[in-house]
């Protein structure tokens, strides 16, 4: 799944999932003060709109430039300013202490990469920000069929846990668990639980 794939997806689907924010950012981070905020492999922009609109300044990041061009259209038609990062964790790093909030909702990370893509979301936080990473429930979903047809084996990613060990001194976890997923379910759920890990950057 590469960015080839995920355009050719954005490109020949109108709308690919809900468009709704994920239930465990807006359990998570509603009412937090705003501040900068980075949305990793945010698709057409349902968690990167929705804190543009609670005041964040967001910048909306994907593999995708076809999933980039929806976010930016659609925070535009909402009087909202999101700005957007083209990237490929495999291949680079977003900015390094530049946020206050770096949020990866359901975002593929494969062990074939290595760890530096968890790394480089984890050094995205600026010292007293927050990491959210919420996922599926591997054991719930398992094995199946990806929108191109080919065969997911849910073994060959990381799960949100898998940051903790990777987290250097000055961090503290606030939460590490599998969780019921907020309702109601968008109409392309697969599980009803989420794998929720949540680190605060400490200030030195």
């Amino acid at each position: 799944m590469d960015e080839k794939y995920w355009d050719t997806l954005y490109r020949e689907r109108e709308q690919v999932f809900s468009g709704a924010a994920n239930g465990v950012l807006v359990t998570e981070v509603g009412g937090q003060p705003p501040g900068r905020a980075l949305d990793v492999g945010a698709g057409e922009g349902g968690d990167a709109l929705w804190l543009a609109g609670q005041g964040w300044q967001v910048t909306a990041a994907d593999i995708s430039s076809v999933a980039l061009a929806k976010v930016a259209a659609a925070a535009q038609a909402h009087g909202w300013s999101v700005d957007t990062l083209h990237l490929d964790l495999a291949v680079a790093a977003p900015p390094p202490a530049a946020f206050d909030l770096v949020t990866a909702s359901f975002l593929p990370l494969f062990k074939a990469n290595g760890t530096a893509p968890l790394r480089a979301l984890a050094e995205a936080v600026a010292p007293g920000g927050t990491l959210l990473v919420t996922n599926h429930h591997f054991d719930e979903v398992g094995d199946h069929e990806g929108h191109d047809g080919r065969v997911v084996r849910m073994a060959d990613f990381y799960r949100p846990a898998d940051f903790r060990p990777l987290l250097a001194e000055g961090w503290e976890v606030v939460v590490d668990e599998l969780r019921p997923r907020p309702e109601p379910l968008p109409p392309e759920a697969r599980h009803t639980k989420d794998l929720v890990f949540k680190a605060v950057r400490l200030t030195p």
